[in-house]
């Protein structure tokens, strides 16, 4: 795959998530199924190893295998693809680095050291030694708020001007108002600021240019289409934003806030709910999976909220 310009990296990116069966061992025909369908939906790309692939659960091989499968049906089909190379651990992020260098991916994810929270110039410093390692593959960064360093637009641009082979941040800024997106707009050059996936309607419409997309999960083929809508009518498309966001808000939510499960628990269970692919709903230990008994309760409110990602079901 040629590496990726910041221009080049846009739109609606599906994300991969492990299929596992009930002891939270990897099922590697399953994932491959699971490729083929994503492949199917005609995303703007894909990605693996982002929270809902739990990275931070992989061995080595694990990790080289389930690369190389998508590289290998990214690359037969053409289909722009990048490789998570994040790791709490700095120098496992690197081997990671040196891992996925050989499967030619577009561009490489990676989150900030985990442990203790590194200043913006240890940032720099270790973001500039991926750079050099990595060569001609670009740099994306991986910034959700639970990170022990959450940037800030301004900061964006100091990482920039320090790591040129940077050139995309995914961001989950959780005040992301109109000033949010001018600082945005006024720290970003050179750089694709992807926000999260349901709200990317309104993210596209001020300036910010795609989503890793949680909905994709649910459904792919839908997150695509909603996208393609974003491009021909943004009102229907934030009108269904809209709705996506109090199906979020009611039906997705509340297992966080409320019961404690993970983010990538969600991910996995809208994957069930949407039925799209057998990827099982178990997250691999130790953390805990929303019970399977709860899906058909949540396929019905997706069904009355947003009808548009209920297609199969």
């Amino acid at each position: 795959m040629v590496p990726l310009d910041h221009t080049e990296i846009f739109g609606n990116w599906a994300t991969l998530l492990l299929a596992t069966d009930l002891f939270g061992k990897i099922d590697y025909t399953r994932l491959s199924e699971e490729i083929d369908v994503l492949i199917d939906s005609k995303p703007s790309g894909i990605y693996s190893n982002g929270t809902a692939g739990e990275f931070y659960t992989q061995s080595d091989e694990e990790f080289y295998r389930i690369n190389e499968l998508l590289a290998n049906k990214c690359e037969k089909s053409q289909t722009p693809f990048q490789i998570g190379i994040s790791h709490p651990s700095p120098q496992l992020s690197l081997e990671r680095l040196k891992i996925s260098k050989t499967l030619n991916p577009g561009a490489v994810q990676v989150v900030l050291p985990d442990w203790f929270p590194p200043t913006l110039e240890e940032s720099s410093d270790f973001l500039e030694k991926l750079a050099v390692e990595s060569e001609k593959i670009p740099l994306v960064l991986y910034n959700p708020t639970h990170s022990k360093k959450v940037l800030v637009p301004s900061e964006w641009k100091y990482l920039k001007q320090n790591v040129p082979n940077l050139v995309g941040l995914k961001v989950f800024d959780n005040n992301r108002d109109a000033n949010w997106y001018l600082e945005m707009i006024k720290n970003s050059n050179g750089l694709s600021v992807f926000i999260p996936g349901h709200h990317l309607a309104t993210g596209i419409s001020n300036g910010a240019h795609g989503a890793y997309s949680n909905m994709a999960c649910l459904n792919p083929y839908a997150a695509q289409e909603w996208y393609g809508l974003i491009q021909t009518d943004l009102e229907a498309a934030l009108e269904l934003e809209v709705r996506i966001n109090q199906f979020m808000k009611e039906a997705i939510e509340p297992f966080i806030t409320k019961y404690h499960f993970s983010n990538p628990a969600c991910d996995r269970f809208m994957a069930v709910v949407g039925g799209w692919a057998d990827v099982g709903h178990k997250l691999r230990w130790p953390y805990r999976s929303i019970p399977l008994d709860l899906a058909s309760t949540v396929r019905e409110k997706v069904r009355n909220l947003i009808p548009e990602f209920a297609m199969g079901f």
